[in-house]
């Protein structure tokens, strides 16, 4: 291959927000490079969408490859009680008038490498297993990148602006010191897969069910292609490391606490590792620098309750995009003129946060809230699928009868305007 050391964008990462950034800006004529540290097809966690990725995968050309692909369809979402009384289901469709509203349940490895062929297909040249080590930067730009290949060959690459879509790796993050957890979104998850575990029948196979235990914590229960079944749990560490720190120990512990998970994975066999993860919710205090800009999980990540990460990295992806293109047209690289779409990130995120936080309110109830407030629950559904820039204070208004609603973080806006 040979290596051009000079680009429009540089993009870290190709999960979703990197590929979808890359595939907005190839298709405008820009010349992108994508550095990807890892060889796709690789593992990742994330499976569930919610019917307004729809939107965003529209636009990057991607929809008929998703209607012809072995993915499970989601129509739907159910939430149950500890005692195994399932909600009735939330059908996407009933309040959605598009086809949008029949979502997908994705093997990440297959649906990931569907995006990075996407963003190449569309014009963006991607280099696999380049791992990028430090950002290069000239009077207070960044101005490219330094990485090293998996031969450990040192790399430069250049490009007036630089994209960070480098996942919970989170690099600018990491490396500035930006990151902020949330004050109260702390949780930890343990997870597996089943092979032939329960599935409902008919519109309801692929519904994603959230499935309660104690100390309000939740199971997600995923069905995936292959009669694969996607099981883990969500909770407070110290909730769930009392009296063991073996995950197979502590995830069958947790499965006993719901009638519902345990009856539906009784009748399957649980395969490979027992996987964990921590330190849920952040966002970092900026969302660009001088010739930065951070996209999807690199920016921020929330609770995954409502399955909202691919679409807010998808999103992100798309909208930094369009901001990049415009700083390219105005040779204009400042942190400054990313303030609108660090504004509209955290307003989508914001909307998101205060349904979870309510979540895991024990005075809040869905059926109790929609009874007493019949009017809002199309605001309401409108957050649980995506639909997160329209102006949800009236709905929150109301969730505050029932629940403490959050204030919206003040950090996240450019560091300029920070100062």
């Amino acid at each position: 291959m040979t290596l051009h050391p000079n680009y429009d964008a540089i993009v870290i990462g190709c999960g979703p927000s990197g590929s979808a950034a890359a595939t907005v800006l190839a298709g405008k004529g820009r010349r992108v490079l994508v550095l990807e540290k890892e060889k796709f097809p690789r593992y990742h966690i994330g499976e569930s969408l919610i019917p307004y990725t729809y939107f965003p995968l529209q636009r990057i050309g991607l929809i008929e490859k998703m209607k012809a692909s072995h993915f499970t369809r989601k129509c739907s979402v159910q939430f149950v009680s500890p005692d195994g009384r399932a909600s009735h289901p939330f059908y996407f469709f009933k309040h959605l008038k598009h086809e949008a509203a029949d979502t997908w349940q994705v093997l990440r490895s297959e649906f990931d490498q569907l995006l990075m062929d996407n963003a190449r297909e569309k014009g963006a040249e991607v280099m696999e297993e380049v791992t990028v080590r430090e950002t290069i930067e000239r009077d207070g730009y960044v101005v490219g990148v330094r990485a090293v290949n998996k031969s450990g060959e040192p790399l430069e690459f250049f490009a007036p602006m630089t994209l960070d879509a480098s996942g919970r790796d989170a690099f600018s993050v990491t490396r500035q010191g930006w990151k902020v957890r949330d004050p109260y979104l702390n949780k930890i998850a343990i997870w597996t897969y089943y092979k032939g575990a329960m599935r409902d029948a008919g519109v309801d196979e692929g519904a994603t069910t959230v499935a309660y235990v104690p100390e309000k914590g939740w199971f997600w229960y995923i069905p995936l292609a292959g009669n694969v079944v996607s099981v883990g749990i969500v909770a407070e560490k110290d909730y769930l490391y009392n009296g063991s720190k073996d995950l197979a120990e502590i995830f069958h512990r947790e499965v006993g606490n719901n009638k519902w998970i345990e009856q539906h994975v009784a009748v399957g066999e649980q395969f490979g590792p027992y996987r964990v993860t921590g330190e849920y919710s952040y966002r970092s205090r900026h969302c660009a620098a001088n010739g930065l800009v951070l996209v999807g999980d690199a920016f921020a990540f929330l609770d995954p309750v409502f399955s909202s990460g691919v679409f807010l990295g998808l999103c992100s992806g798309e909208r930094a995009a369009d901001a990049v293109d415009q700083a390219l047209t105005d040779g204009d690289y400042s942190a400054a003129r990313f303030a609108q779409y660090g504004e509209d990130i955290c307003r989508g995120i914001e909307g998101m946060r205060r349904l979870v936080y309510a979540f895991y309110d024990h005075a809040f109830n869905f059926g109790a809230f929609v009874k007493k407030y019949p009017h809002l629950a199309g605001d309401l559904t409108d957050c649980l699928i995506g639909n997160l820039f329209m102006d949800f204070d009236p709905l929150f208004a109301a969730v505050a009868d029932f629940a403490k609603v959050p204030l919206a973080l003040s950090h996240g806006s450019p560091l300029v305007a920070a100062r």
